[in-house]
């Protein structure tokens, strides 16, 4: 199906025509203007693509989601003043052929970061992609030779590493003030209902390719909802528009969704970058067994997960749950907590970060932090980073290369899950040592009509 086949069958075509469009900022200054395309146009890619025009530099040219709903939202978004209109497209690739951008915005779910990012390096675009950066250890693998070989700026959404907080408890640390790092702790536990019960299979929307939208992943039945809805949540737990995460044929739960910034964290903080050694445990005791079958299905992602990272001078434990939701970590149920000689460090979200001595008399040491509405994050100074980086050529701050090794982490704690066994990680070659039954799970078939990246 073609572009113009595609919106003339969708029954919001007529409805987009009429939206005016006014995403366009002027320029802040002298500076050229960026051609701009945006892939994946759900509520994440709205955040991005917010910031990247509130900049200035940028002069979006085109929306790309197989979900044509998601066009009526994303144009909504700017119906405040006038401007031209973007062009649509369902497929990337006529969006990057056709388009030609200057910057892509990948904002898919995760099966499908890897191919578009791939196309837009070798289309001649500077690329800003959502975490984690691939679903499989030899996707982000193949990410990051395509990114070296075009020479393309590639700045992942990782933006805990430009938050101010972040950034001073990391010199903190890093001064010596903590003393020697021993151990680190991450977290992410969030509250739960109890027993999952599976959500029925409903009718695909006229709107909606889900075969494309699956993509290259197993073909799942459809039991998602309306993005026009707002009752639905980052809780819904249908596949499509945002449950996906807990769906592991597209993402890779929690720890793939939280645990890449987290222990992103410790390898920013502490400048490692391989573990010697993984293991992981998990399971869904709460949540029950999976249920997949034509009329209904559940998640199947665990619905709780511990996973321990041997590095060569300290382990680092990384714990989420999904059930009995817990505030006791200074008032956050997300975080890491560094344990040093000198005392115990808590770099948190939205409470900043706090250091405690281990001098009782001593007063705790607190910073707080300066985040962003709507959404409490700071992708606005992460853009403003990515856009540096273009202009004089210099690394990103979230540079794919540095995120390839962070998404690692929790793959392959997802691998060691999967296996029920410790791995044993040769970093410099990515490969598990004497486990080639853990090496096939480093990458996946994808489905007939899609070819695999290679690396």
């Amino acid at each position: 199906m073609n572009r113009r086949t595609f919106l003339q069958n969708s029954a919001t075509a007529a409805a987009l025509a009429a939206i005016p469009f006014s995403l366009r900022a002027q320029p802040k200054s002298g500076g050229r203007r960026f051609r701009l395309v945006l892939i994946g146009c759900g509520w994440w890619g709205n955040n991005i693509l917010r910031e990247a025009l509130a900049s200035g530099a940028c002069e979006l040219v085109a929306l790309c989601d197989v979900d044509s709903r998601q066009f009526e939202l994303t144009l909504k978004n700017g119906a405040a003043g006038s401007g031209s209109t973007p062009k649509l497209f369902k497929d990337y690739r006529d969006c990057l052929a056709e388009m030609k951008p200057d910057i892509a915005i990948i904002g898919t779910p995760d099966h499908w970061h890897a191919l578009p990012m791939i196309a837009a390096v070798k289309a001649g675009a500077h690329v800003y992609v959502e975490k984690p950066i691939g679903h499989t250890v030899m996707e982000g693998r193949a990410m990051v030779n395509a990114a070296r070989a075009t020479g393309r700026v590639v700045q992942v959404g990782t933006h805990r590493r430009i938050s101010p907080h972040n950034i001073s408890g990391r010199d903190f640390i890093r001064s010596g003030k903590l003393g020697e790092i021993g151990m680190v702790r991450c977290f992410v536990n969030y509250g739960g209902n109890g027993p999952e019960k599976p959500l029925p299979t409903v009718a695909v929307p006229p709107e909606l390719d889900w075969d494309m939208w699956c993509g290259p992943a197993p073909l799942r039945p459809f039991n998602g909802g309306d993005p026009r809805d707002s009752t639905q949540g980052a809780g819904n737990r249908g596949i499509h528009p945002r449950g996906f995460r807990n769906y592991l044929d597209y993402a890779n739960g929690t720890l793939g969704d939280w645990g890449i910034h987290w222990l992103d964290q410790v390898l920013w903080v502490t400048g490692e970058k391989y573990p010697k050694r993984i293991f992981s445990s998990g399971g869904r005791p709460i949540a029950g067994a999976p249920i997949l079958n034509a009329q209904e299905q559940t998640t199947d992602a665990p619905d709780h997960q511990l996973a321990t990272y041997s590095f060569e001078k300290f382990n680092v434990q990384w714990e989420h749950r999904r059930f009995g939701a817990n505030n006791t970590d200074k008032g956050e149920n997300v975080g890491c907590y560094f344990y040093g000689t000198k005392g115990t460090f808590h770099m948190g979200w939205q409470q900043g970060w706090t250091f405690y001595p281990n001098d009782s008399k001593a007063a705790p040491i607190t910073e707080s932090a300066q985040l962003h509405q709507p959404d409490s994050q700071n992708i606005q100074e992460l853009w403003a980073d990515f856009l540096r980086a273009i202009r004089t050529g210099t690394r990103p701050v979230a540079n794919i290369e540095d995120i390839h090794l962070s998404t690692n982490l929790a793959l392959l704690g997802m691998v060691s899950l999967k296996l029920g066994r410790s791995l044993d990680w040769d970093g410099a070659r990515e490969r598990c040592l004497n486990d080639e039954a853990a090496n096939q799970l480093l990458r996946r078939d994808y489905r007939k009509g899609y070819t695999y990246p290679t690396a």
